[in-house]
């Protein structure tokens, strides 16, 4: 497979990895957006989350949960950000499941936002019902 990732998880890309089991890895992001800034990689190969399996999702979220603790003592970090992008239009570039985890400073000057909007007359009880019925 010429998955990047994949490449990673077999060795055959260096990486310097901070955690290892036999589900998932944790590598440093080689362009953090701040220092510290981890990837978690499913060793499955899977596309986006839509792709994993629940116990997969759930072990994965003990996963960050741990390394977001392991950050946020070891570098004095105030916050972290959980980001995970599922396919091209949601930003995603590399198309193996990740996730990432950035700790956060104050006065870090990163801006990581979103543009918010408004629901017109009407809309927001249009929305809630088609995502009900989805359900």
């Amino acid at each position: 497979m010429d998955c990047l990732f994949c490449k990673i998880i077999r060795g055959s890309i260096p990486s310097e990895k901070v955690y290892d089991d036999e589900l998932f890895i944790a590598i440093l992001d080689i362009n953090p957006v701040n220092k510290g800034h981890l990837l978690v990689i499913p060793k499955r190969h899977s596309e986006n989350i839509f792709d994993l399996d629940e116990p997969e999702i759930s072990n994965i979220m003990k996963v960050i949960k741990k390394l977001s603790q392991v950050l946020m003592k070891t570098l004095n970090a105030e916050g972290v950000n959980i980001i995970q992008n599922n396919c091209k239009a949601a930003g995603q570039i590399i198309f193996h499941s990740h996730f990432h985890i950035i700790p956060r400073f104050s006065g870090d000057n990163i801006k990581i936002g979103m543009v918010h909007g408004q629901y017109a007359e009407g809309e927001m009880k249009e929305f809630a019902e088609k995502i009900r019925a989805g359900l």
